[in-house]
């Protein structure tokens, strides 16, 4: 099995995975993904596709992980995994569409606009 390469994103955070037959070893930026995302919560989010489609253990995965903060580069990881496994198996896709994981997430941070001190916070008003 050649080596398929997918693009996932969320926010700021960009994540190219490589995905190939291998022991389940998940590689970030050449760091293990344990010790790369420090909770359990983020672990789970990040094995989500391989558990939803019971290929745990079954494929080694490299990922560049690149802007963003911790959650937005978990989840941009999680869509890049599920990107890989769709392209491998076209079965794996209603799988992953049912629980939300084939869509990205396109909520961005607003922009702070002039005369304002955020997005959509105003200065307070004073009559006199």
């Amino acid at each position: 099995m050649e080596v398929i390469n997918s693009l996932g994103r969320r926010k700021t955070a960009v994540a190219r995975v490589y995905l190939q037959e291998g022991t389940g070893k998940i590689t970030i930026n050449k760091r293990d993904y344990k010790e790369f995302f420090p909770t359990a919560i983020l672990h789970y989010v990040v094995e989500q596709p391989f558990q939803l489609t019971e290929n745990m253990g079954k494929f080694d995965i490299k990922a560049n992980l690149d802007g963003g903060g911790v959650t937005g580069q978990a989840e941009a990881l999680r869509l890049g995994i599920a990107r890989a496994l769709v392209k491998l198996d076209p079965e794996y896709r209603p799988i992953l569409k049912k629980n939300g994981l084939m869509k990205r997430d396109p909520r961005m941070v607003e922009r702070k606009k002039p005369g304002q001190p955020k997005a959509r916070k105003k200065f307070q008003f004073s009559k006199r």
